[in-house]
């Protein structure tokens, strides 16, 4: 059918010029975010690639939710303002018929959004906890990059180390700086080399000198050694993260009767429900005409999508929080729009005129 299939591939369109724009707006501000922490020493300069997936992963329902929801806004406002609306409304077409093409057009998007949620965004979400606390685990000496100044964890001590292999095992020109309450210490030695005793991580470094600073009495001694350890970090590190909520899989919380899983599930879930009901909305408030303006409807849109999000986000918390179960959370916040969203379709359907509110049905 032409009506149906010519409403598919204009709303297929905008929303891959959408989404291609927004994917792009989130990886330029999430690189950035990223090289930022690499540069702190929050993040390994090597798995900056790596976070930066599993970020933009996490960000996908987010952006696939809004990319759909915008496309239909704004192709649906193109077709009013250049006419074509009038000319299917002429041809015995009602807003209402506008639903099916909707949903045939967005349906394979429904179903990633529902594995993404389901599998793929937990998956990334436990990989990046584990990139982080394999990090974190880390020995001080480890977290530094080759020629660059880097702060410990406990951010007391500043490292700088002329590194010849990856594996920090050895490193030459090595240089610290301590800071503890009242006395400042300045370490340089020719080479520092890895050892392991008593469960610890130490540093033995070889041919240098300390100076220690006191800053209460003023005093500066120096002391110079052939070799010499310093604590840099745990011996072993199992690499194994503990797994949060947001990174178990969802039959594993379907097991789990705490409020955190719950409130977690109620999240997936909305995330779901929340698109079929943004479609919905989507055609009930796309508008317009040759003088109207085509910009109100967008931010009519944008607004609606911050309240509605901000509504999923706070069903999780009262979910988590104990506040109220999950069952009659997901009715009434979902249920609640979808009765908004479809009473504004019948609105603007014609059910006023036919109602007999000929003065209502003109104003909308």
């Amino acid at each position: 059918m032409l009506f149906d299939s010519s409403i598919r591939k204009e709303l297929a369109r905008a929303f891959g010029a959408t989404l291609v724009v927004m994917l792009t707006i989130v990886l330029t501000m999430v690189l950035i975010r990223m090289l930022g922490q690499a540069a702190k020493g929050s993040v390994a300069p090597a798995d900056v690639s790596l976070a930066l997936g599993y970020t933009v992963i996490a960000q996908l329902p987010m952006l696939l939710n809004l990319s759909l929801f915008v496309a239909v806004v704004s192709g649906l406002s193109r077709m009013y303002r250049d006419s074509e609306m009038v000319v299917w409304f002429a041809s015995g077409q009602r807003l209402g018929g506008f639903v099916r093409p909707v949903l045939r057009m967005s349906w394979p998007v429904v179903l990633g959004m529902a594995a993404l949620v389901g599998v793929v965004r937990p998956w990334a979400q436990e990989q990046s906890a584990e990139l982080r606390d394999r990090f974190e685990r880390r020995s001080d000496l480890a977290r530094v990059a080759a020629g660059q100044f880097q702060a410990s964890r406990d951010g007391r001590r500043v490292f700088f180390i002329d590194r010849d292999s990856d594996e920090a095992q050895i490193g030459r020109n090595v240089f610290i700086l301590s800071r503890t309450p009242g006395q400042e210490s300045v370490t340089t030695a020719r080479e520092g080399r890895i050892v392991f005793e008593d469960g610890n991580r130490l540093l033995q470094l070889e041919h240098g000198q300390r100076v220690i600073l006191d800053d209460q009495r003023g005093q500066q001694n120096v002391a110079r050694f052939d070799e010499a350890r310093v604590l840099v970090g745990d011996a072993t590190a199992d690499g194994s993260a503990t797994a949060s909520v947001i990174g178990r899989g969802t039959l594993d919380l379907l097991a789990d009767l705490s409020p955190a899983a719950r409130g977690e599930l109620v999240w997936r879930a909305g995330q779901v429900l929340t698109m079929v009901n943004l479609l919905l909305l989507a055609i009930g408030l796309a508008s317009g005409g040759p003088r109207q303006a085509s910009n109100w409807n967008l931010l009519l849109a944008l607004l609606t999508y911050v309240v509605y999000f901000n509504l999923l986000n706070l069903s999780q918390a009262w979910v988590s929080t104990g506040r109220f179960s999950a069952g009659p959370t997901l009715v009434a916040v979902h249920g609640g729009v979808l009765v908004v969203a479809l009473a504004r379709l019948w609105w603007r359907d014609g059910g006023a005129a036919r109602w007999g509110w000929p003065r209502l049905a003109r104003a909308t």
